[in-house]
């Protein structure tokens, strides 16, 4: 029996194990509109031997009254036999997003009850520097037979959010810039006001990576948390803008042990949008 992977594994690893029958690699990348690039169109100009584009950006809910919600189980399910996943597959995700998708994809897919599911340390940008093989294109595809996903309830709702509020029964921690989070202007990426939610902590997602988008070592995932005032004792809930890079925070949770971490997947987006939601703004 094949052992379970890693959840993050290096470039060194998956280079060694291309090409096996029970591996699926899946291009995760997905960009804001205002970054003017094409997920879609950069893949087939060059992706790793052998991948499949997850097409993240359209894995949505278009049925849920949250923006950009995350896709129900059985969307999950559809999506990757469309992409031959065969039940049981190992998967592994990759980007070459400033957003560092492929933690969004990686929640995607294990919020769904997926268990052998990685993260590419590094991503798309680390295989190029290391001059390893691309290919370009799109390759035929067999589609497989859908697995029956189930939903690990690991996303938080308004309605919980509000309620939290006042109780205080999770740390929230957003993933946004500083100045997004702490500022009164104009969100530069969503629009609207910038702000936070009430007793929201801040930790910018990058701090949790190297400067080659590698995620740093367990004692430094687990130093920005504390330098962020994070009690990892107590639950606690990501969020972010639109739900993507609060993913990376709660990916390096993960990494350093911490599993009582969930996402609030409307996130700054839905909650400004909302007149009757309490905000805060400007410095702490």
């Amino acid at each position: 029996m094949q052992m379970q992977m890693d959840s993050l594994v290096s470039t060194h690893w998956l280079a060694d194990r291309l090409g096996a029958t029970d591996l699926l690699v899946l291009d995760a990348s997905r960009h804001l509109p205002a970054a003017g690039r094409d997920a879609h169109v950069e893949f087939e100009i060059g992706h790793i031997t052998g991948a499949r584009f997850l097409d993240l950006a359209t894995l949505t809910d278009t049925a849920s009254p949250v923006p950009a919600a995350l896709p129900r189980p059985d969307q999950v399910a559809d999506r990757l036999a469309q992409l031959g996943a065969e039940p049981g597959a190992r998967i592994v995700l990759y980007d070459d997003s400033a957003l560092r998708s492929s933690a969004r994809a990686w929640f995607t897919l294990t919020q769904s009850g997926l268990t052998d599911v990685a993260i590419l340390d590094g991503g798309l940008n680390k295989w190029r520097v290391e001059r390893r093989q691309l290919d370009c294109g799109i390759s035929d595809q067999i589609t497989a037979e859908a697995s029956t996903l189930k939903d690990t309830t690991k996303v938080v709702t308004k309605a919980e959010m509000l309620a939290n509020c006042q109780s205080g029964e999770f740390q929230v921690l957003d993933a946004r810039a500083a100045d997004r989070v702490f500022s009164s202007g104009i969100d530069p990426v969503h629009g609207g006001q910038n702000g936070r939610i009430p007793g929201a902590l801040n930790l910018p997602f990058g701090k949790v990576l190297n400067a080659d988008g590698t995620f740093k070592s367990p004692e430094d995932i687990r130093a920005a948390f504390k330098a962020a005032r994070v009690d990892l004792a107590r639950p606690l809930v990501t969020t972010c803008g639109s739900g993507i890079t609060a993913s990376v925070l709660l990916f390096a949770a993960h990494l350093i042990g911490k599993h009582d971490v969930r996402l609030y997947d409307g996130s700054w987006q839905e909650w400004e949008a909302d007149p009757d939601t309490p905000k805060e703004q400007g410095p702490e």
